[in-house]
């Protein structure tokens, strides 16, 4: 598994939103993708259709992960879609 910085716009291709960006909490997160990675459970931070800015994305070779601003912990990218 790697783990690499990768720029802005690198991240926004790859996970199709960036720091910076708007992205929409869409959809629940399963314990399986909850767990992959040792992600936070979005459903004790967030609010399905809420909308929240990306601090930061991390990129996996099997995952990514979300980090939010205001917003402790970090989760699974599956969950989220660009505004």
């Amino acid at each position: 598994m790697f783990h690499k910085e990768f720029s802005t716009e690198e991240k926004r291709k790859i996970a199709g939103f960036g720091p910076g960006d708007t992205v929409i909490y869409f959809e629940r997160a399963s314990e399986e993708q909850i767990r992959w990675g040792g992600n936070d459970d979005p459903e004790k931070f967030l609010t399905v259709g809420e909308e929240y800015t990306v601090k930061d994305v991390e990129i996996h070779s099997y995952h990514t992960k979300v980090f939010l601003e205001g917003i402790e912990g970090k989760f699974n990218s599956v969950s989220f879609r660009a505004k």
